[in-house]
């Protein structure tokens, strides 16, 4: 009898910590968009997203893993299960809620345009850029709405696969400008020696149905467990704070909140 209930305990013992375990979260991830997401000189990836990433998985009990490719990639890559969740500076898009599902929106950061300040760029409206050429990252909702906005009326507008090409393409005189996040303009090229002479040109450009309503991680729509589990860890790291003072760290003087 002690042996059998010694053989109960083992197994209750054995229960408790195979529910406690921790469940592997792959984010998904383009590594090439500071300060969201790089590699620094050691090789290992730092960046906005990947401290939320960590403090989502810490607040939902999960263990932490990431794959790399590149933008466009990333919702192909989703719907193959080669990852679980998109966590890339992905806004949340009518159009791209047609193929996946998202968690709650997490932060917000406005699109704006970056150019020369002394080659007459006055505004960020297609008027303004008539006849100049302008880079945005593939599969961003920059590069839509450029296309849409600007393209009909004039605008060239080319699109890559790195957005650190097009501040490259920027520095040679290849092209006018471009349309990037504000946080990442700054942080990936305004900071840096090689963006001295340029700056943000007009205000934020505007256009809910495209640039979306928020940043929030990109989800199978079949994943309705994850994302119940996702958005309540979510919830954590907003309400605590951790997203106010993650962004006072990589995006000062921006406000990130979702309104």
């Amino acid at each position: 009898m002690k042996k059998l209930n010694a053989l109960f305990v083992a197994i209750g013992l054995l229960t408790s910590v195979s529910a406690l375990a921790q469940e592997t979260l792959r984010y998904g991830l383009e590594s090439q968009y500071p300060p969201f997401e790089s590699r620094n000189a050691s090789g290992q990836l730092e960046g906005f997203d990947i401290d939320l990433g960590n403090a989502i998985c810490q607040a939902g009990n999960f263990k932490c893993s990431w794959v790399e490719s590149s933008f466009d990639a990333l919702i192909p890559a989703l719907s193959a299960k080669k990852f679980d969740a998109i966590n890339s500076a992905m806004n949340i898009t009518e159009a791209r809620a047609k193929s996946i599902g998202f968690t709650k929106p997490i932060y917000r950061i406005p699109s704006m345009l970056v150019g020369k300040t002394d080659a007459g760029l006055k505004d960020a409206t297609a008027e303004a850029l008539k006849g100049k050429s302008i880079g945005v990252l593939q599969g961003s909702i920059q590069e839509t709405y450029a296309k849409q906005h600007w393209e009909p009326n004039g605008v060239t507008v080319t699109s890559y696969q790195d957005q650190n090409q097009v501040y490259n393409d920027m520095v040679a005189g290849r092209l006018d400008g471009t349309l990037v996040m504000s946080a990442a303009g700054q942080s990936g090229f305004l900071d840096k020696p090689q963006g001295k002479g340029f700056g943000f040109i007009g205000k934020a450009v505007e256009d809910d149905t495209i640039l979306g309503t928020g940043i929030g991680f990109g989800l199978r729509k079949d994943d309705t467990k994850l994302k119940g589990e996702l958005d309540a860890a979510i919830t954590k790291v907003q309400t605590d704070g951790t997203i106010t003072k993650l962004a006072a760290k990589y995006f000062p003087g921006i406000d990130v909140s979702v309104k």
